[in-house]
């Protein structure tokens, strides 16, 4: 149950502390065991034993309460399953406590070992005088107390090198779990939780570290731990990669794309004008990270236009930007177009939301909608939301409704229906959606068109003006399905405005 590496480390802590004594009473001259008792301290005492006893017990228990909630979980009702739920969680967060602590320990050995070598370096030049504390031994015990210093060293160093590399764990999970594939899942479910909760939290998201309960962060926490359920039969991590990488070199994949339409030329060339408004979209800091590596915190600051304040109010107002409109700035500068060009926006969104621009460009008689990829932890989140979500047949109106695409390929969707798309994209396009044709509250299930319809009504300014939905991966992903709704709404009124999207 217990791991050997376990064993292995406390005889080096051990030996290392006892070894640090020696020096330090019997082998060095008074006064000059500093270096070695600052190597020895994080050693010394009851410290690694209390650690490694409580880190034990945490181990044990966050173990026993997974295997036990998974073995009998069918027997579990609702009420049961929820309380096992909050009882590991709980009890996980104290076993990463116990984790840490082991880290910081750990840490102050490396730092140990690392002065203790800087002192007998230091040391070095003083040579065979009488001052020197690690080679002033008379010829006698010369040979011997370097040697025992050298060990020292060595056994320090390599005392750190095998936590770092074997890590803190004191007993073998696969002793609680053995093969059973739902309890390695839900232990990996715990891993990838806690881990995404502190990424999110280093990033600014501090909110979600504290949630028990089954949110969004679970449920992507959930679907990678079913992609490492392999590990119940033993197999590692290198040993999987391996083997998709042989299937990958070996396999023939299908081709299932038969029928697949060139795109005609005129829309290429309009897809290469229209690819600046989607990387436009990126107001936030990785746009300037990828273009200026260096100077990017300059490059930013410029584009959002925080050294020009006072231009503030001829900027539009968008959904949660700053107090100086700085994402509006931002997405101008890019876009080289004129404030008033840009008329509604969101750049601040929750879970399975989508940042989003729109644009009225006179000149090429053109409705733009702009879908920003990932950029803030919301937008990560939502791409990891890839559990299989259904279509419905309103979904897919625009897409079997498209004259432009071959009868047999519109045939096929309706035949093969039902359909299922990435959950984090489809929910995102239902509520860009439902943002664009103000359909809130009571509205929700409404077809008909709001804002959007205002743009291009009769009797409007842009009446007649095309609508193109551009977007770049996240974004593209997005732009695509809503493309297939916004479509389908206009397919349904008067006017029926050209629609693609791009990305």
């Amino acid at each position: 149950m217990v791991r050997v590496v376990s064993f292995l480390v406390g005889g080096l802590n051990c030996a290392v502390m006892l070894l640090g004594l020696y020096l330090m009473d019997a082998v060095l001259p008074p006064g000059c065991g500093g270096g070695i008792a600052v190597a020895a301290a994080p050693r010394h005492g009851r410290g690694p034993g209390a650690l490694h006893a409580g880190h034990r017990v945490a181990q044990h228990a966050t173990a026993d309460a997974i295997a036990r909630r998974h073995l009998d979980e069918e027997a579990a009702s609702v009420a049961e399953d929820a309380v096992a739920r909050h009882e590991i969680r709980v009890r996980y967060k104290r076993w990463l406590w116990w984790t840490r602590f082991g880290m910081a320990v750990g840490a102050l050995q490396l730092v140990g070992a690392m002065y203790l070598m800087f002192v007998i370096v230091r040391d070095l030049p003083n040579g065979r005088r009488s001052t020197s504390c690690f080679f002033g031994q008379d010829d006698a015990g010369q040979v011997y107390g370097r040697a025992l210093i050298a060990l020292f060293l060595i056994l320090s160093w390599v005392v750190v090198i095998v936590q770092c590399f074997t890590g803190s764990d004191v007993l073998r999970w696969r002793s609680f779990y053995a093969t059973h594939d739902m309890a390695w899942k839900a232990h990996y479910r715990e891993v990838f939780d806690h881990g995404i909760r502190e990424a999110l939290c280093c990033l600014g998201r501090a909110k979600y570290l504290t949630v028990l309960e089954e949110d969004e962060v679970y449920s992507v926490a959930r679907l990678l731990g079913d992609l490492v359920a392999y590990r119940a039969s033993g197999t590692g991590h290198l040993e999987l990669l391996a083997g998709l990488a042989l299937l990958q070199k070996h396999g023939n994949l299908p081709d299932l794309q038969t029928d697949l339409v060139e795109a005609p030329h005129n829309l290429m060339q309009e897809a290469a004008v229209l690819h600046p408004f989607a990387e436009a979209c990126y107001t936030g800091p990785l746009l300037d990270v990828g273009r200026n590596p260096i100077l990017f915190p300059c490059a930013w600051v410029y584009r959002q236009g925080i050294l020009t304040p006072w231009t503030r109010r001829r900027r539009p107002a968008l959904d949660g930007d700053n107090w100086w409109r700085g994402h509006a700035a931002a997405f101008l500068r890019f876009a080289n177009i004129a404030p008033t060009a840009l008329v509604r926006g969101r750049v601040r969104q929750s879970k399975r939301e989508a940042a989003y621009f729109v644009v009225v460009l006179h000149e090429k008689k053109t409705v733009l909608i702009g879908v920003r990829g990932t950029e803030t932890p919301e937008d990560l989140i939502t791409d990891g939301l890839c559990r299989e979500c259904a279509f419905t047949k309103e979904d897919l109106d625009g897409l079997v409704t498209n004259e432009q695409l071959p009868v047999t390929t519109r045939e096929r969707v309706i035949s093969t229906f039902p359909h299922y798309g990435h959950g984090g994209i489809v929910e995102a396009a239902r509520e860009l959606f439902m943002q664009l044709n103000d359909c809130t509250g009571e509205n929700t299930s409404s077809r008909k068109l709001g804002f959007l319809s205002t743009l291009v009504q009769e009797g409007n300014e842009c009446h007649g003006y095309k609508i193109r939905l551009v977007g770049h991966s996240l974004g593209g992903a997005v732009a695509t399905v809503l493309g297939m709704m916004v479509s389908v709404c206009y397919a349904e009124n008067s006017g029926m405005p050209d629609v693609k999207e791009f990305n």
